[in-house]
């Protein structure tokens, strides 16, 4: 005891309770556990994220002749779906503020019901390298998907073609990370069931990371500075779909109990 409790007690204790209630010992145990699940949250939404963008890179370099030839393009040494610019304003800018807002994600309801985590477990279980994995694959995939609709436009140049192939990617990976980071908050039940409000901090980072990437659209020296270029209503259309393609497949996951919790 901290209060009560003798000198000696305190020096040969392993646990004292400044407080002199027994109560705090189990919200303290609540406490951590909320932040061990945070932590878990914000490693799955960052590394997914980074997949999708390695597999973005890393099949188009591979496929570039193939994509060449499938929408009758000649400039290769360009056809990339993402600047490096692009890549640092994502990663330095766009998802840090979700992830930090997910440190104060509410613990969930049913957080005091679990077993105790064995001290020998380690982070990355095979529900968190199945979730990051399929998850940064879909990521990729849609980014990839709206790459190759720019690559579709017709009555433009090549180089407009591919500008505008570059902006639907960017803006894609860009916004469809903003509403995966809704996935990372429960990987049982349902983003309806969780509460999507319920984490004020998360709705403002996310808000305030679209808005940074709706800047570089809107404003015409920073759209110049990133090669993006305004996009027709029937892209725009393409692209609401594929951003919030993330959280229709994670729910049927969770629907089909498929979401890789088994080992948690």
């Amino acid at each position: 005891m901290g209060i009560v409790g003798t000198d000696v007690s305190k020096e040969a204790a392993n646990l004292i309770l400044t407080d002199d209630n027994f109560a705090t010992i189990v919200s303290a145990v609540e406490e951590g556990r909320r932040i061990y699940d945070n932590i878990l949250k914000a490693i799955q939404f960052l590394i997914s994220s980074n997949i999708g963008e390695v597999i973005t890179l890393f099949v188009a370099i591979m496929f570039t002749p193939l994509i060449a030839r499938w929408f009758g393009l000649t400039d290769i040494a360009h056809l990339v779906p993402l600047l490096p610019i692009h890549i640092l304003w994502i990663n330095l800018v766009t998802d840090s503020l979700p992830a930090l807002a997910l440190a104060v994600e509410p613990a969930a309801k049913d957080i005091m019901n679990r077993k105790p985590i064995k001290a020998s477990s380690g982070i990355f279980t095979k529900g968190l390298t199945f979730r990051v994995s399929y998850q940064g694959l879909w990521i990729g995939f849609a980014t990839l998907v709206a790459f190759c609709l720019g690559l579709t436009t017709q009555n433009v140049s090549q180089e407009e073609k591919i500008q505008i192939g570059q902006t639907m990617a960017f803006l894609t990976l860009g916004l469809i990370e903003l509403v995966h980071v809704f996935n990372a908050k429960s990987n049982k039940l349902s983003l309806f069931k969780t509460g999507i409000l319920n984490n004020i901090w998360l709705i403002l980072a996310s808000l305030g990371s679209a808005v940074l990437v709706f800047i570089t659209m809107f404003i015409p020296a920073l759209r110049n500075v990133f090669g993006l270029t305004l996009l027709s209503g029937e892209h725009i259309i393409e692209l609401i779909v594929l951003i919030f393609s993330p959280i229709v497949i994670v729910e049927l996951m969770k629907l089909f109990k498929l979401n890789g919790t088994k080992d948690e």
